[in-house]
């Protein structure tokens, strides 16, 4: 076997293990896990690390398994909270639950032949059934209190940090470690996975799987870093919230415009993170951008590499080329295959106005348009002097003072582009 764990070093996609870890991946074709909580019905780009590592796993021969945590999203885990969760309803966790899996199964192929074929399970189909009374007698007996209350997640919330934690909450480490236990007895899982922050909720797993598997029962444990960006501040998110995994929640040009705007220094330490790129290449590529930074071919890299990796090269190419308009790089029939969505987007902040559709049907002078119309000029002969200076462009075409503005020239029937000089816009609106 390939060494996986040296692998994730290189990376910075290892944190911690429990001894013996490496030895067994390298020992054997493993089946190793990681939760996701179905908190959403999608998951964000703060779920990326833990997909890749799947994937990691399953390029070295291992199988990984996907859980989604259908019975742990009913009561929400503590780990870095200070506050207990809003708990959510069934009809919620099952929406939320579909979407997971959806999302999930994009890069990972569930429905595999290959022996270490990925596998996806939903911890609700071993809970549902399981009573209380059951549950105190089989698992609960098995930990003491002492340990879980030696636990940093449960320590912080008893000391201060919030309202304290309810039993609910407590009870959380139990039932993942119980998920463990069932996966090492139903699927000879041997490893649990996840960010440094779910070292505790790990743990407590391997050591149910210890005292109620037998003698000779062994689990291990293996957490990544929590990424974080360059300044200290969380990674995740953009000025506008979450950065989501799917387009109708995160269109593919905001995807590719987080990546492509990262710092030279964070460019540097997610190209590792969250690309299959070799050791080789990547160390290029930082010599590359090390030599002329203004280019900027790390995070170009980067974002390419991510959006086709959560998306498509289709996709990507299509981001690149609503990215360009900004920058004037683009056709006139580029800004026409902008989809609604993505063209408000990428005009984000440009002043607008709105033109009834009736005026179009007519015809506008250019003049009339640029001044009383939008307002884009302040007077007519403002407007005549940058139309004389072939300085006017509609819809990324030079115009001059002849031009008449008609409903043909309607961007998705809805939009006109103005642009004075290189770097002035105006929207203008139909309606």
């Amino acid at each position: 076997m390939k060494n996986l764990v040296e692998e994730l070093k290189w990376r910075g996609l290892y944190h911690d293990s429990m001894p013996g870890t490496e030895e067994q991946l390298l020992k054997e074709v493993t089946s190793a896990y990681i939760g996701f909580d179905p908190t959403a019905d999608s998951l964000h780009i703060g779920s990326m690390v833990q997909i890749i590592l799947l994937v990691h796993l399953k390029n070295f021969g291992h199988q990984p398994v996907a859980l989604v945590g259908g019975a742990t999203g009913m009561i929400g885990d503590p780990s870095g909270k200070s506050d207990e969760r809003n708990l959510l309803n069934e009809e919620t966790l099952a929406k939320n639950v579909a979407g997971i899996k959806s999302v999930l199964s994009r890069f990972l192929d569930f429905n595999s032949n290959e022996p270490n074929g990925p596998i996806m399970v939903n911890n609700y189909d071993w809970m549902k059934e399981f009573s209380f009374i059951d549950f105190a007698r089989e698992v609960g007996k098995r930990i003491t209190v002492n340990y879980m209350m030696a636990k940093d997640s449960v320590k912080k919330r008893i000391n201060g940090e919030g309202e304290g934690m309810s039993f609910t909450e407590f009870t959380y480490q139990l039932i993942q470690g119980y998920d463990f236990y069932h996966l090492y007895k139903n699927n000879n899982c041997l490893l649990q996975m996840g960010g440094s922050d779910q070292w505790g909720n790990i743990t407590t797993g391997t050591e149910l799987v210890r005292r109620m598997g037998g003698e000779n029962a062994k689990a291990f444990a293996l957490t990544t870093p929590l990424i974080t960006k360059a300044d200290g501040s969380k990674f995740g998110k953009s000025e506008g919230g979450n950065v989501w995994l799917d387009a109708d929640k995160t269109s593919v040009y905001k995807f590719y415009q987080f990546w492509v705007n990262a710092t030279d220094a964070d460019a540097e330490k997610y190209i590792k993170i969250f690309t299959f790129l070799d050791k080789e290449t990547i160390e290029g590529l930082i010599a590359q951008h090390h030599e002329a930074p203004h280019l900027r071919v790390l995070q170009k890299k980067l974002a390419e590499e991510i959006t086709i990796f959560v998306h498509s090269k289709e996709e990507l190419e299509k981001a690149i080329q609503a990215s360009n308009i900004l920058f004037g790089n683009s056709t006139a029939e580029d800004l026409k295959k902008l989809d609604e969505k993505t063209f408000l987007e990428v005009f984000d902040g440009v002043p607008q106005a709105e033109i009834t559709k009736a005026d179009l049907e007519n015809g506008l002078e250019i003049i009339t348009v640029l001044n009383e119309k939008t307002g884009f000029f302040k007077s007519n002969g403002e407007a005549r002097r940058a139309l004389t200076a072939n300085s006017i462009s509609v819809n990324r075409e030079k115009i001059n003072e002849d031009f008449v503005l008609t409903a043909n020239d309607l961007i998705n029937n809805q939009f006109v582009l103005l642009q004075s000089g290189k770097k002035n816009y105006f929207v203008i609106r139909a309606v």
